[in-house]
Parts: structure tokens; sequence; C-alpha cells
């Protein structure tokens, strides 16, 4: 298979997304040519997505026209997701777009390094161990060495190991260590054939009041060694303050309920230095260092240059600028090979086809294709100013086919051209890199060197343009992309991808078996080709069958689908198989399912995954039928009840209690009291169900963001707290043991709580009343013991339940003590009591 050719050059330029091209104003040309102007790099490192501080890149790059870089260790695959049900893997794809949205808006770029966020981590050494701490190290040293940053900015303190989450505590750890050893040539002497030794100038901490306790305890603290920055500056040629931007960029991280209100006015972040010498002038973090083209060999005429455009620069004529720009275009690529030259380059041609309001667009006619088969693409060019220029020639890109033209462009005139090209035979599929191996705990695995840290897999299908701009020769890359038009949202954008012939998918996560019945399987087959022939088959383990054994395929349309049941019929024994499906055709196996993310604020995603399913035979008897479920921040329980016998229905909250009477449960999702605003008119309808003989089971809330007070969320007294329980190994005791949540219909024990995945659970309640039984405890070493994991209580006729267990992860992971417990809990008040 094909790969992506990178070089220092080309990763140099792989830290941001490109997307659908928006014409920059006059006012933001002006910006970008200042920032062209200047010669300087920042690098602030952190631990997760919405870990950076926006003011302060907003800052660095809009104000101080700086090269600014943010390094998150993880793609926050660990976390929560508030705006669907995407978890894990597919939950730190979403983050690392919400990061590359947020860095087209503050004006930043972004890097990872292979750490997997593998959840809460209540120290560095466990987040270290877990984490490879020495390939973590190794990465963060080559971003160093990759960007030659002249200044380093943690956002966490490496000198308070405990106080925080030991993820933010050990990107400081890194970093400090990075720092003094990436211009040591003898670590990682293989890193240095692409980048070389590094030692920036300064290394800070971006602190803030909440490192010291309180407001007031930061007002009386030793300011001496903190340098300060004002970013509420106001841009008039943005028409925005910093602040602005800032929250504009913070709300990217709309998984995690970031949206933030726009502020204005001056605002003082405050940097702790940590190594490298003191400014004179703590106003000024880049006291003493060089940020001119003076730095660059040769790059002195350069400035000048370009601070003569400055000068001469036309708000309502940024055309008039172009031919200077050509200028130091010519200039910079005439300069030795450089990390600026390649960083610069780019910035010119991006600017002068600004000015120039050059519109190019390549098109092609569906969103992905498969090697080997012929796609039509069409391309849009439009030179909206008076420059004289000419198309000389396309070159299509790996192909290496070349369309010669010399087609003058007229002013404010579309030239449109169609072509056919036809994929590589050896491409390789579009999947995000860093999910092409099998991961370990706390690490992807990723052999390419030069693949490490960029946001996403390099695109390697595009489309090179020559233009004869006033005499000069420039060239434009565009990456193939895919539009289309949507009767409300208008024109969409997706990025264009190389994908199988044919895809796979066992529609259900897992398959939970409590007894001999046989299941139905469905599975899904979709053809990326016309007349796809082939045979769709399962692989089993021993001891597991299905009815038929195989069926064969013939689609006759790209795109076509048809969906297929097989009856899964369990082993005897007690096991936990994995299922895979695949489909045998001309000779090729093709075994992937292809999952889709879109959402309006970042580009469609496609991920290529292995099409299996966890199949697990328990020991499981349910008592109880129909559930109402009222869905919050999202979450997969509901296909996972419905797996061992329920019948599922998300209803509204709004539902009268004459309905929820129906019902033998009433479930409420995760973080429903932080993202439903009905439930505090309705709350009481719900106890209302409860005192009448229902089972109501709410999942756990953060303490933050809540829609009501705290003390209206539970019909009797508990309280929120922010307690977890991170190791998912942590022992469990059970404190009720004849309490008829352990004993009916499923008679529980400590066995259950094994091979839990992440984590136990979080947001344990820490106080409540008598009416509550606490059934379990559990705690992280060395810490006290949590009891409020899981508490019930009678209400009137029926049950209360509130638990931070985490079943939304231990579900639909197939975690068997997990379905036996939510069993239980459904069938509060249906079984005779124990005493």
């Amino acid at each position: 298979m094909k790969k992506p050719v990178l070089t220092l050059f080309t990763l140099l330029l792989l830290v941001n997304s490109m997307t659908a091209q928006t014409q920059k104003t006059a006012g933001q040309i002006f910006s970008e040519i200042q920032k062209l102007n200047t010669v300087g790099t920042v690098l602030f490192v952190a631990a997760h997505p919405d870990d950076e501080n926006t003011r302060m890149i907003s800052y660095l790059s809009n104000e101080k026209h700086l090269d600014i870089t943010y390094l998150s260790l993880t793609r926050g695959d660990g976390g929560q997701n508030l705006i669907g049900s995407e978890i894990r893997e597919l939950l730190g794809i979403i983050r690392t777009q919400e990061l590359l949205a947020a860095r087209r808006v503050d004006g930043g770029k972004q890097l990872f390094s292979r750490a997997n966020d593998f959840g809460y981590s209540k120290h560095p050494d466990e987040t270290l161990n877990i984490w490879n701490k020495a390939e973590v190290l190794e990465d963060v040293i080559w971003t160093i060495r990759k960007l030659q940053p002249d200044v380093v900015i943690n956002r966490f303190n490496h000198r308070t190991p405990g106080s925080t989450h030991g993820h933010h505590t050990s990107s400081a750890m890194l970093s400090v260590e990075a720092f003094n050893m990436a211009g040591n040539p003898r670590l990682f002497p293989e890193q240095l054939e692409h980048v070389k030794p590094w030692t920036p100038n300064r290394l800070f901490l971006n602190t803030s009041w909440w490192f010291y306790g309180s407001r007031e305890a930061f007002a009386k603290a030793d300011k001496s060694n903190l340098c300060t920055v004002d970013v509420g500056s106001y841009y008039p040629i943005l028409g925005k303050s910093n602040t602005e931007i800032a929250a504009e960029s913070r709300s990217m991280h709309k998984c995690q309920g970031m949206g933030r209100t726009p502020s204005r006015g001056s605002t003082t972040e405050y940097l702790e230095l940590l190594e490298g010498n003191m400014p004179t002038d703590q106003t000024n973090p880049f006291e003493g260092i060089d940020m001119s083209w003076n730095r660059v060999k040769g790059g002195k005429r350069i400035g000048e240059r370009i601070a003569q455009i400055l000068k001469t620069y036309d708000l309502m004529a940024p055309e008039k600028s172009v031919p200077a720009l050509l200028e130091v275009h010519d200039m910079i690529y005439m300069m030795a090979d450089n990390k600026w030259k390649v960083q610069k380059l780019k910035e010119v041609k991006e600017i002068i086809k600004n000015a120039m309001g050059l519109y190019i667009d390549v098109i092609m006619e569906s969103p992905y294709s498969s090697p080997g088969q012929t796609q039509a693409l069409d391309i849009e060019i439009t030179n909206r100013s008076s420059i004289k220029s000419r198309l000389v020639k396309i070159e299509y890109l790996p192909m290496g086919k070349d369309t010669l033209l010399n087609a003058v462009l007229e002013e404010n005139k579309v030239y449109n051209l169609s072509r056919l090209i036809e994929i590589p035979e050896e491409m390789e599929y579009s999947s995000p890199y860093w999910l092409n191996e099998a991961p370990k705990l706390g690490m992807y695995q990723v052999s390419d060197l030069l693949l490490r840290g960029l946001p996403e897999t390099p695109r390697v299908l595009k489309a090179r343009f020559l233009f004869e701009v006033q005499g000069a020769y420039i060239a434009f890359e565009k990456d193939l992309e895919y539009k289309y038009t949507d009767n409300v949202k208008g024109e969409i954008y997706q990025p264009f991808e190389i994908l199988p012939e044919a895809f796979v998918q066992i529609e259900e996560p897992a398959f939970i078996f409590g007894n001999q019945s046989p299941k139905p399987m469905t599975v899904t087959v979709k053809a990326g080709i016309d007349n796809f022939e082939g045979t769709l088959n399962l692989d089993l383990p021993d001891g597991w069958s299905t009815t038929p054994a195989d069926y064969p395929i013939l689609l006759s349309r790209k795109g076509q689908s048809e969906t297929f049941e097989f009856m899964l019929n369990p082993s005897e024994e007690a096991s936990e198989v994995e299922i895979s499906a695949y489909i045998q055709s001309n000779g090729k196996k093709y075994d992937r399912s292809l999952a889709l993310i879109e959402y309006d604020h970042i580009p469609t995603q496609s991920i290529l995954l292995p099409a299996t399913s966890k199949a697990v035979k328990i020991d499981l008897q349910i008592n109880g039928n129909k559930i109402a479920y009222i869905m919050g921040a999202g979450d997969e329980v509901p296909s996972s009840l419905e797996q061992i016998g329920y019948e599922v229905d998300i209803i509204e909250p709004n539902t009268s209690l004459k309905v929820l009477k129906e019902y033998d449960a009433l479930i409420l999702s995760i973080r429903a009291y932080n993202t439903i605003n009905e439930l505090r008119f309705i709350n009481q309808t719900l106890f209302d169900y409860v005192k009448q003989g229902g089972t109501m089971i709410v999942q756990y809330n953060t303490t933050w963001g809540l829609k009501m007070s705290k003390d209206e969320i539970p019909p009797l007294p508990l309280n929120i707290s922010r307690k977890r329980v991170s190791d998912e190994n942590a022992e469990i005791r059970i404190l009720a043991e004849r309490h008829p949540v352990m004993n009916s219909p499923n008679k529980l024990n400590a066995g259950d709580f094994n091979n839990w995945v992440q984590e136990r659970g979080l947001y344990f309640p820490n106080e409540w009343s008598e009416d509550y039984t606490a059934i379990l405890s559990c705690n992280d070493k060395g810490e006290d013991a949590l009891n409020g994991g899981l508490l019930v209580a009678e209400l009137g006729a029926g049950h209360y339940v509130y638990t931070g267990l985490s079943f939304f992860r231990e579900l639909p992971a197939g975690v068997p003590g997990a379905y036996r417990l939510f069993a239980n809990m459904i069938a509060l008040g249906k079984n005779n009591k124990n005493d």
C-alpha cells in the first residue's frame, strides 16, 4: 500500500486541518502579513483537549503574531461525550477535530503525543506507569526538536503531584524534563535524521489563582518571579477582542459542554519562570529573544521588504500588495533549506492567494472511492482581482499526471474544468493513523516516526496548480474534497476518502446470553463499488454456531447496503468471546466496518474498525420487562439492556405519570440533570412514579453545570461530590449482602466486579440521609473508602436508586457482572425481600 511521503518540511506544515476554504478579509490579510514578518515560536503543553488556555494562545497568535502550537499529550479518549454516544477511540477523534476547529479560530496549531487518555488518574506515578513514560517523553522531545520553540509554556504545575489529575501533573513533569533534554544529541539519536537538537530559551508555567487555592492567597503571593501579560487586547483590524476570540475557540469543545460567553476588557495572565533568565521587563516574556527576520541567515532583506508592504498596504485593495509579496516569495524560495523557509513559504503563498481573491476548488463526484477505481472531479478557479495571471498546468498527486492548460484567468471570470482520474491500486485506506496498529495499555502504537504527533493522517490525494502571476511562477496545492448542498445548511464540504470495496458491520457491539436461546445477529454489508459480489462469513469460536453459516452477496450499486440475519447459538459453558464478520470476494478479504462521525462543527470523519462483536454467555435472570429511558448526555445503555431481553423506550422528560406507570423501571441517562432543563419542572412527577410503586434509577451527574440545585435532584437528601474511583480493579466490598439488589434475581458476589473497564465510577455522593442503604464500598489505593457508589432508598411503594458506577462503560463492553447488578436494580420491588 502506498504511504504518504513525509519529510521534515511537510511534517512542519501538517499541524492543522484543512477545511472548506474561506476567503480572508482585508483586515485578516493584513494581520497575516504581520505574522509573516514575525519569526518566533511558542509551544504550549498540557494533557487533554480543553486544557489549553485559549486566551494565551489567541494572544500569542493575534497580538504577538507568533507561531504557537498546543501539544496535547492525549486526544481525550477517556472522557465523556455530551453531544452523542461515541466514547473511547471515537470520542478521541471528535475531540481531535474539536481541537483543530479551536485552532482555526484562535490561530494556533495542534500536535499530540502517543499517550492514550485512559480515564481519570489521581497521581502522576500511576499515569506515567500506565503510559510508557519513556515513549511520551520521547514524543515531547521530538516536538521540541521539530518546532524549535523559543519559549515553552506549561499549563500545569510539575511540583504538586497528587493535587490534581495525574495526567495534568505528568504533562508538566514531562515538559520540564524534555526542556532540559531536547538539546542533548545523545538522547533519541534516531530523531536526528530529521531534526536537530534544540534547547528553548525559557520555560514558563501559565499560573493562576487556582494554583494558590484562592484569589485572596494569590493576591498576597510573591510575584517577583512572574511575568504579567494583558491578553485583553482589542484588534480593530479584526473587530474582536482577544478574549472574544478565545471564548469562540473554547466553545469548539462542544462534546465537553465548554461553550463560553465572550468577555471584553483588560485581562491579566501570569507566567512563572521555571527555566532560563528572567526578563528585566516582566511584562515582556520574550525580552532578549530576536523574533525578527534578522535571526535567519539572509533574512534581513526579507524583513525590510515585508515592513514596506505593511506600510503601503491598502485595506480597500489588498491586490496592490501582490507584486511585492511575489518578491518576498522568491526571496524566501531562494533561501537555504531551514524550518523558516518551509513555514514562511506556506504563509506567503496563502497571503498572495487571499490578496488576489483567488478561489480554487477541487471537488470529487462522491465522498469516497476505492483503490483502482475511476472518479470524476470538477475544478473551479476564479481570480477575483485585476492581477494578471495564467493557469499553466495541473498535476494530480500522487498519480503524477499533468494537464497542460496555459489558460488566462480573466478578472472575476469563473474557469471550470472536469477530468477523470484513476485512484492508484496501491493507495492505503483513509483511517486515523494512530488506530492502524493494535494499542497497548495507555499508549497508541505508531511505528512511523514522521507520523507521530500529527493531528490527522496526511492527505495524499492532491491537485497541484502552477500559476504564472505577473511573470512569476507560484504553485498551490489543494486536497481533493467532496461537496454537496444541504437544503437547510447550504454548502457542505467533506474530506475525500479512500475506502474498501465493501464494508461489513455487526450491528450490536455485544451479545449477552443468560440461557441457551439463540439471538438474532444482524450484519450489514455495504458496497463501495458497483457490482460487488462475495460471500458473507462469520469467524466463530469453538462452541458457538450460527444458522445459516454464510450468505451470498450481490450489490449492484456503490453505496447500496443490505442486512442479513444470523441466529447466534451460544456455547453451553459460560464464556466471553469475540465474533468477527468478513466478506470473501475475488481472493480478497473485507473485514472492516465503517464508522461515520457527523457533527456540524467538525468535518465528517470516516473510521475503519474491525467488524467484531463481543459475545458473552453468563448466568443471568431478569424480572420486569418494560423500561422507560430518559436520554441525557448520550450513552449505549438502552441497546445494552435490550440485549438481555428488556423492552426499552426512549421517552421525553415530560411524559405523564399515567404513561410512566406502564413501565417496570424508569432510568435516567448519565448527566441527565446536567443536560435536560425540563427535569427541574417534572422531577416531582418522577418521584410520584416511584411513590406509586415504580423503580427509578439515576446514573451519575457532574457537580457543575446542573440545571437545578443539587438539593432538588433526589427525593431524599444526598450530596453529589467529585469523588471517584479511577482504578477499575479496585476492591469492591459488599456492605449490604442481604439487600435484594445483591440477591434477586441474581445472587451476586465479589466475582461480579472482576474485569470492569477504565474505572469503578465517578461523582459518588459523599453524604446521604439514613433513608438510603449504601450497598458497596471501594476506593483507590491509599484513599479513604467511598460508600456512595450505589445507594438505594425506599420511597412510598417504590425504590429510588442513585449510582455513580460506570454502567455506561461496562454494559457496552459486555462486562457480565455489570449486567447482573443492573438487572437486580431494575428488579427492585418485584421480588420478595430478604431480611
